[in-house]
């Protein structure tokens, strides 16, 4: 009774709630009727419109299969159904449903609801009804079907699934339809009676298009482009329509719907068909469809459902043509405007959620257009789309723990593992699940960009991407990229083909930029960065040439500190970081070592980790490496000094500065000559952070006395100044100082400066201190260089005030010379200088002997042990061929004659000899200076002919018979003469007087009191018992010495009186010696007029003829006084001068001469000289 009528209740949707029953109870109900022996068809028509087609059955039992397990497991049902209805159907589906139909249900039992794959089994049913029509391979049965389907379609509006998996049905028997027009008939109802505010729905109809393009691919695009350019997409397009939201417009639905059209049709589309037709036809329509015009105007539409349908189908076609045979080599014109435009796409996606899946469909479409697809994009284009994927993911907060705010993160995070918090699960997935899709994307794109240039500069590349995240201040960030990087070194290391042995160039790049990292304060950063570092040993050790299976044990050891970096402690996790540099240091090339080194240096200038980490544990890895291999790096030495330099001037951390200071230290100790070099290059003045470099080099005794012997080196190589005219016109050249050795003069005062550069101090004590009194010397009134100059004065010009360091050398000099006296324990000698102002003395060009007699006497009282050797250095520099530090040393040695520590230390004799030899100096200030020292009294008793003879040498100095040199002579001859033995003396008494004698009349005041007085010593030596030949040089002396009693010079009438005292006994007159001691006793007044006619009235007639017969004397031109006065004493010796007048004896010739001076004062005296003579006349 009641088959065939529950069929009616088949195909009504209000009875889809009892399709499990009624599908099993007309199983059995044909079943029995089969039992029975009928072989009619089971379905008996006869008129009964009320009975569904064979269409309506087929097409209901497959939709309400796609969704198996609802209703009771109505999918087993149904199909069983089918099978048992197959002759009604179709009588040639049963042979083919017999073995079909039971896979099915066999693989509906092998799978529960929450388990079932829906893809895989619908794509199951799709195949099952493909090969259903391949069978029946009738065209009108064909039509019939896909009309009856169409027909259903509106019945399942309220249940997407089913329909979605009907529009999949729709395009599979569509794709079996011979007919064009019955295709492209259906194809364009489709369009018009969707319901595109379904997104489900739009879905299945891009499915259906897909499916039906695999065998209608013209038809499909055809059918698509004359519904682009319909009036439907226009409806809402009007002018007013730009300006209100058309986010979720209907307009903007359809256009999701087509775009989504073209990317299944390309998706599905014969590949050999598909790369003509993608250009024009497919990408073409969808970024009409994306975007509309208005008024000429393009309009681009912001609706999240258009983007995603747009993202969604460019990775779709993109895909299926790089999966073309073809598709490595075809050029896809639009590539660079696609990627445009998803890259804006990533850029739009909220930066703190992860709503949708644009993000991950983006990186696919970005992964095929960017791997695979020509023409390449331009770098900086491909990698600002990169850098949009990145921060697209990397900047996302991670799921906040116990309720936190996302922004309020106070530690490592636990996720991506599930049941951490007080989340709910299904929260929980809601973060997770689009996070991993997401970055599995990411991982995608990155690898896959990767393996078009497996090589070391392209695994540069992508690191340098990952780079600033790595090095990001927020632990999330540096989780995700450092979980990425070890993605592509595993994946590079794995796909790894080296056909011949090539250098791995960037390896210490790569290694610099992880193994700081292995410190991080996260743990999951520092398993992820020992997981780099560790590829990354392999890959050099591939590219050496070794087997993807060697194992290394030094790098194995990496793996063994995983265990140990779970330890949040940041004291403990600072040690974590001491295996590594070892087992680096053994495994990296030597080329690599400069550039690992310089990454390293990074997180000293805030390279973005941790500071409590970063900097410490780049810190410790370099100085193992300069270490361990330092010895390989001389060549790069400068280029690490200039970065050490670099990093002290960004930033004030202590640990840093204390870092670079031990760097420079370990650095130095294999090559202290380059670091030496490397550090004299720094701008002058030296700023604070080199110096403090320089002090570093104290540290260790032996390394600060080489860096100090290095410095002494770089003083005396180069000339110390060079002259030159500041300006054309100039009547002078400047002394501008030469550049090293003024840098080194100041480095030398910083490293003495440094306490703990004492012992090489005093171990290099005298050429330090020698050095640099010589430095000062040649340094007085020099300029600094030109371009010192400038910024000075740009300097001051722009200070607030500050005193910034000085520039001038010789004040860099002194300070340096001090700094070696305090570090060697000489703070009284500092002290006593500047005390006596001795130190501004020494930097002046007046001052400077003063200075330096200062000094060596300072140094005398409080570092006589210290001479000796700070002599036999001075001896060296007798030789400099500049005179300013010959008269420096000569100086100091003179004033250390004058002491009696050189007696204490037996210094006398070696101190004589060089004096003496500094005698015969070219310059004259030298050997003035020898003679002043050589007139020492205290010597005489020892060294009396040396020092007579140094003496006698200076009155015959060449140069200039009026020269200090001769001075200084006749000033020590004068000390001398009552210390040195008689008979010592009287050998050169003669030669002496004879020597001296032109000096009575000398212009300068110095030389004749000088002279006059040692001519008295002179006297006074002989006690009265000269020979003749010295009596005669003292009667002719007479005239000048009485003379010069007048002299105006106070100094010069005492040394007369002095002269002529001593020279009385010498007279063999009595009276004479009387009248002398008795008219020029010191402080006596004399009336020069009665002192000279006393004189000469002792005088007898033989003595007078010995003076007065001579010429007339003439006294220096510059005492005006000087005339008269000699005229009056040839008039008082006149008388007496001659045993009997001559008769009328003329008037002398002299005296005409001075009758006519134009001096009143002279004509004065000529004619009282005269009127004496015309008395005898």
């Amino acid at each position: 009774v009641l088959w065939p009528y529950l069929l009616e209740f088949l195909v009504p949707i209000r009875f889809t709630g009892a399709l499990s029953p009624l599908c099993r109870s007309l199983v059995h109900l044909a079943q029995k009727r089969q039992e029975a022996g009928a072989h009619a068809p089971l379905i008996q028509y006869n008129g009964n419109v009320h009975l569904p087609s064979p269409y309506a059955i087929t097409t209901r039992l497959l939709v309400v299969s796609s969704n198996p397990y609802v209703g009771d497991g109505r999918g087993a049902a149904s199909l069983r159904l089918l099978s048992v209805l197959h002759q009604d159907i179709h009588p040639a589906l049963g042979q083919r449903w017999a073995t079909a139909i039971p896979l099915l249900l066999e693989h509906l039992d092998e799978y529960s609801e929450e388990t079932l794959p829906q893809e895989e089994w619908e794509e199951k049913l799709l195949m099952f009804l493909r090969d259903s029509l391949a069978v029946v391979s009738d065209n009108t049965w064909v039509c019939q079907l896909t009309l009856e389907m169409c027909k259903q379609l509106p019945n399942y509006n309220g249940m997407p699934l089913e329909k979605n998996f009907l529009y999949k049905c729709v395009g599979t028997t569509l794709g079996a339809a011979s007919s064009k027009e019955v295709v492209r008939k259906h194809l364009q109802e489709l369009l018009e009676t969707a319901r595109y505010q379904e997104e489900r729905e739009r879905e299945g109809l891009a499915c259906c298009f897909g499916i039906c393009a695999i065998s209608h691919l013209d038809d499909t695009l055809a059918q698509l482009e004359d519904f682009v350019k319909s009036d439907v997409l226009r409806k809402s397009a009007g002018i007013f329509s730009i300006f209100k939201d058309r986010s979720e417009s209907e307009a903007d639905r359809v256009r999701s719907a087509l775009i989504l059209c073209y990317g299944h049709v390309a998706a599905r589309a014969p590949r050999e068909l598909l790369l003509a037709r993608v250009e024009a036809d497919v990408f073409r329509n969808m970024s009409q469809c994306f975007s509309t015009k208005v008024l000429g105007i393009k309009v681009e539409t912001k609706g999240r459902a258009l983007r995603l349908s747009l993202v969604q189908s460019v990775c779709m076609a993109t895909q299926a043509i790089c999966s073309s045979a073809h598709g490595g080599s075809f050029h896809l014109l639009r590539k660079a405007e696609l990627g445009g435009q998803v890259g804006e796409f990533i850029k739009a996606e909220p930066p703190d959620s992860l709503r949708t899946p644009i993000r991950k469909k983006a990186m696919l479409a970005c992964m095929y257009l960017l791997s695979t697809l020509e023409p390449a994009l331009e770098e900086q284009v491909q990698a600002d789309l990169i850098h949009s994927c990145l921060h697209s993911v990397m900047a996302v907060l991670p799921e906040p723990e116990g309720g936190q705010p996302p922004g309020a993160i106070s530690g490592p995070p636990r996720w991506p593992c599930p049941g951490v918090g007080g989340h709910s699960r299904t929260g929980r997935l809601s973060f997770f699940t689009p996070y991993l899709d997401t970055m599995q994307a990411l991982k995608d794109l990155l690898t896959s960009l990767l393996q078009r240039n497996m090589t070391p500069q392209g695994l540069q590349v992508m690191v340098e991407h990952l780079s600033p995240w790595i090095k990001s201040p927020k632990g999330h960030e540096r989780v995700r990229a450092l979980g990425l990087s070890a993605c592509l070194l595993q994946f590079f290391l794995e796909h790894l083909q080296i056909s011949a042995l090539v250098p791995f160039h960037n390896l210490g790049l790569l290694v610099g930029l992880f193994s700081p990292r292995c410190a991080d304060l996260w743990p999951a950063t520092r398993r992820e960065a020992v997981s780099c570092v560790h590829s990354l040993l392999y890959l050099q050790l591939g590219y050496e040439g070794f087997s993807r299976d060697y194992r290394d044990d030094v790098a194995e050891q990496l793996l063994s500190l995983k265990d140990g970096l779970v330890h949040p402690d940041p004291a403990i996790l600072f040690h974590t970081c001491h295996p590594p540099p070892p087992i680096i240091a053994k495994r990296l090339p030597p080329d690599q070592l400069i550039s690992l080194l310089l990454t390293l240096f990074e997180p000293w200038g805030g390279g973005g980790a941790p500071k409590k980490t970063g900097p410490g544990a780049a810190t410790v890895m370099i100085n193992c490496l300069l270490k361990e291999r330092g010895n390989m790096l001389q060549e790069k030495v400068p280029e690490i000094v200039s970065v050490l330099r670099s990093k002290m001037q960004e930033t004030r951390e202590e640990h840093v500065l204390q870092a670079a200071q031990h760097s420079v230290f370990v650095l130095a100790a294999h090559h202290r000559a380059a670091v030496v070099s490397s550090l004299l290059g720094s701008p002058l003045p030296f700023d604070s952070h080199t110096c403090t470099l320089w002090r570093a080099l104290a540290l260790e005794p032996g390394l600060a006395a080489q860096v100090l012997g290095l410095l002494l080196e770089k003083i005396s190589r180069d000339v110390p100044f060079k002259e030159s005219r500041a300006f054309l016109l100039s009547s002078t050249p400047d002394r501008v100082a030469t550049l090293l050795p003024l840098a080194a003069t100041c480095a030398l005062h910083e490293v003495a400066s440094a306490p703990a550069s004492g012992p090489a101090v005093l171990e290099l004590y005298p050429q330090l201190f020698v050095a640099l009194l010589l430095r000062v010397s040649c340094t007085m009134g020099v300029q600094p260089p030109r371009h010192l100059q400038a910024k000075a004065k740009e300097r001051r010009s722009t200070s607030s005030g500050l005193a910034s360091r000085s520039l001038e050398p010789c004040s860099s000099a002194v300070d340096a010379l001090q700094a070696v006296l305090i570090r060697s324990g000489n703070e009284d000698v500092v002290q006593r200088m500047e005390l006596d102002g001795g130190w501004q003395l020494l930097k002046t060009s007046a001052g400077h002997e003063e200075g330096v007699t200062r000094l060596a006497s300072a140094m005398a009282k409080f570092a006589g042990p210290r001479l000796p050797l700070v002599m036999k250095v001075l001896f060296a520099t007798k030789s400099s061929v500049y005179e300013v530090q010959r008269i420096t040393s000569t100086a100091f040695l003179a004033e250390l004659l004058s002491s009696n520590v050189v007696n204490d230390l037996m210094l006398l004799e070696s101190l004589l000899d060089n004096l003496m030899a500094q005698q015969k100096d070219t310059s004259a200030r030298v050997r003035r200076l020898a003679n002043v020292a050589l007139g020492s009294p205290d010597k005489v008793r020892t060294h009396g002919p040396q020092l007579l003879t140094a003496m006698i040498g200076g009155l015959d100095d060449g140069d200039d018979p009026h020269s200090l040199v001769a001075l200084e002579a006749m000033v020590g001859l004068a000390r001398l003469m009552d210390l040195v033995d008689a008979w010592d003396l009287r050998a050169v008494l003669l030669h002496i007087a004879v020597r001296i004698r032109p000096f009575f009349d000398s212009e300068r005041m110095e030389f004749r009191s000088a002279s006059i007085r040692l001519f008295g010593h002179l006297n006074k030596a002989c006690r009265g018992d000269c020979e003749d030949v010295f009596l005669e040089q003292v009667v002719g002396g007479l005239a000048p010495l009485l003379l010069h009693l007048q002299d105006p010079q106070a100094p010069v009438v005492a040394a007369c009186r002095f002269a002529l005292r001593m020279c009385g006994p010498n007279l063999e007159c009595e009276e004479l010696a009387a009248v002398f001691q008795k008219h020029l006793q010191e402080g006596r007044g004399l009336h020069f007029g009665e002192f000279l006619n006393t004189t000469c009235k002792h005088l007898g007639p033989g003595r007078g003829g010995r003076w007065a017969g001579g010429p007339t004397h003439r006294a220096p031109r510059a005492w005006k006084g000087g005339q008269p006065q000699s005229q009056l004493l040839a008039g008082f010796s006149s008388p007496r001068a001659v045993a009997e007048p001559p008769a009328a004896a003329p008037c002398p010739p002299a005296l005409q001469l001075l009758l006519k001076d134009p001096a009143p004062e002279v004509r004065a005296k000529a004619a009282e000289t005269l009127g004496r003579l015309v008395k005898f006349a």
